[in-house]
């Protein structure tokens, strides 16, 4: 070890706004013995790089708002860094360091600006409570605040957290002349703040199984999905699940990225036996029927707990015999001969729960009739779950969610289900702002939300295509997108999917005025498939407006769908009031004074009709009409639609 002995020797504190190690021992102590000191016990951990080199584990005082945090360094050389950032970016994130000069080692707040230039901050807001160096590696043990009302700070809250980290190998004569993309930094997601309800009680009579790889050697590549069929016993009762675990081996903790488990689909018979690349042309198509999640883990995440009076079944009539373990391994060090025994633990128990827990899908259907302009710094789509579909399908007293698992593919960054009850949001049921497909695991609710017959559950996403050249269409695919959350929830229902999209009608109607606005021939329906349709089209700000106003007002096509695929008896098409498109006709001509349609052609064209014509028509077509004033009009809609129209 070549930085410091257990005492760093910290400069003045009015030179380098940093308090001296040896008073924040004292405070450190006195804490202890108060026994009021969060820092004392650390209940979670992750590691940072793949070497395992680096560990966190931390604690959180929700009565203080703050975290303690304690980072093991196995190897130090002349620092550390560790920051926070919105997406894992290097740029205008909030660090804390710890450097040397070679003579004197510092502990500071800082901060990176654009160009990955790190800057002491001036105000500190991490505090450093105490030093340690021991034979298995340096401690820093340090607190602070979710939010510190400085604008160089990030903010703490619930949902997925960005750190960044690097080692100094360097003696860094002064802080100004570190850079961060010298330092070969990493990126691990976690989630810092956790439900702080205890754990409810296992039962007497709980068993366990094992769903692990088969002792599988780690390809020597950086990212591989291994995929292992379980088969349950043929005559397995029916039993409940009340907590699952990680089962890691040892030695690989940096390499297992996440862990699922899904049940196959019922009505297959058989499923071929298969341990192997999930992405091999080798598997069997069955194992695309394996779609059921049972259980979700990731790097970091603690045991998950079913409320006391459900369970989610397993084994019995109904039920798959057949189970898909799919493991992630992340192994950019190309690691070598690294064998894998890792998986999941089930905890079961024959004495059946009062409720049967149940799993439903919101958001939007898989599908290219949703699509995302190429170079969009942010769009959101929404999908509903409307309140026919609720008004049908849930019993009297509605439905209970305690956990939920999002989902988006590469594209999406923030995800979020919100309850609306009468035309309101009444309730955020799970939000994450700095969401990363890298990183889904199913996430206790930190308190329950009962959803009722004739509830609307919108779930929205939001996504950032600017580095892609094409429209991200709905789709199966990584390049393709989703917006879904699993809602984990009881009692059970027959109700498993509810979903929209947009009306294919009036899409096609969008295709045609956009290539006609534009001086292009409009493509024949019959002749072209939705995705094509996207391809071709000429991007600009005003078509993805546009596009963007058209998800906010079309009608849609509603899926309420049973358990057995069937639908329940509801209007598949929700319109909007044609009271809000009677209204909008007037808020139309300001959008050119305020710029929201910047090109002069779009203006000149926009003049060229006759406007006045629209307030004859009192159709719920004059919404959607092929020409343009029609089309304008859906961008008068937004603000209309937050309050009116979103709710359908």
């Amino acid at each position: 070890m070549r930085l410091l002995n257990r005492d760093l020797n910290l400069q003045d504190v009015t030179v380098m706004y940093l308090t001296t190690l040896a008073t924040l021992v004292v405070i450190l102590v006195a804490s202890f013995q108060a026994g009021s000191a969060p820092g004392a016990t650390l209940p979670y951990h992750i590691p940072l790089d793949p070497n395992g080199n680096l560990q966190l584990s931390w604690n959180i005082s929700y009565t203080q708002q703050e975290l303690y945090l304690k980072l093991r360094v196995s190897h130090l050389q002349y620092g550390v860094v560790l920051g926070m950032s919105d997406r894992g970016e290097i740029f205008n994130a909030d660090l804390v360091v710890l450097w040397s000069d070679g003579k004197r080692s510092y502990f500071g707040d800082a901060w990176s600006d654009g160009s990955g230039h790190v800057t002491l901050d001036s105000q500190q807001d991490y505090q450093l409570l105490e030093v340690q160096d021991t034979q298995d590696g340096f401690y820093l043990l340090f607190r602070r605040p979710f939010s510190t009302c400085d604008p160089r700070d990030y903010v703490i809250e619930e949902g997925t957290v960005h750190l960044i980290y690097g080692l100094l190998e360097e003696p860094l004569p002064a802080l100004r002349k570190l850079n961060l993309s010298l330092i070969h930094p990493g990126v691990q997601r976690v989630l810092l703040l956790r439900p702080d309800s205890p754990s409810p009680p296992l039962p007497p009579d709980v068993r366990t199984l094992e769903i692990l790889a088969p002792g599988i050697t780690i390809p020597e590549q950086e990212t591989t999905y291994w995929c292992h069929i379980y088969q349950l016993p043929a005559d397995m009762p029916k039993n409940h699940i009340v907590m699952y675990e990680s089962v890691v081996t040892r030695g690989n903790e940096a390499i297992v990225h996440h862990m699922e488990v899904f049940e196959c689909a019922p009505q297959l018979e058989n499923v071929p036996e298969y341990s192997g690349s999930c992405d091999s042309k080798m598997k069997p198509r069955k194992l695309n029927y394996c779609r059921h999640v049972l259980a979700a883990w990731a790097m970091g995440a603690e045991a998950f707990y079913y409320p006391s009076d459900a369970g989610l079944s397993l084994g019995g009539p109904g039920s798959s015999r057949f189970l898909r373990l799919e493991v992630h391994y992340h192994n950019p060090l190309l690691i070598t001969g690294r064998q894998d025994w890792s998986g999941i633990r089930l905890y079961y128990t024959p004495t059946l729960r009062k409720y049967d827990a149940g799993i439903m899908e919101l958001g939007l259907v898989y599908t290219p009739l949703m699509a995302i302009p190429p170079g969009m710094r942010d769009f959101q789509l929404t999908g509903y779950c409307t309140a026919k579909c609720t008004q049908t399908a849930l019993p009297p007293r509605g439905i209970n969610i305690f956990a939920s698992q999002l989902h988006t593919h590469l594209a999406g960054y923030s995800v979020r289900t919100v309850l609306v009850r009468g035309g309101q949001e009444v309730e955020m049921v799970q939000e994450d702002k700095h969401f990363s497909t890298h990183y889904q695991i199913i996430r206790t609710l930190k308190k329950i939300v009962n959803v009722l017959p004739g509830d609307v559950l919108l779930t929205q996403c939001m996504y950032n295509t600017e580095e892609r050249k094409r429209a991200t269409v709905g789709g199966f695919g990584i390049m393709e997108e989703m917006c879904v959350n699993y809602v984990h929830y009881y009692p059970r229902t027959q109700l498993e999917l509810c979903k929209s999209h947009v009306d294919p009608e009036y899409l096609q109607k969008y295709f045609s005025f956009i290539n006609r606005f534009q001086g292009r021939e409009t493509c024949s329906c019959g002749q072209a498939d939705v995705t094509e349709q996207f391809t071709s089209l000429a991007w600009d700000n005003f078509s993805s407006q546009v596009l963007s106003s058209l998800y906010n007002t079309a009608p849609i096509t509603m899926h309420c769908n049973q358990s057995t695929a069937e639908l329940f008896p509801v209007s598949r098409s929700t319109k909007c009031p044609l009271s809000i498109c009677k209204s909008s006709v007037k808020a139309c001509m300001p959008l050119v004074s305020k710029g929201l349609i910047s090109t002069s052609a779009s203006i000149n064209k926009y003049r060229q009709h006759n406007f006045k014509s629209m307030h004859k028509q009192q159709n719920r077509e004059v919404c959607f009409l092929k020409d343009l004033t029609a089309t304008l009009l859906l961008m008068g809609l937004t603000k209309w639609t937050k309050t009116t129209c979103l709710y359908r």
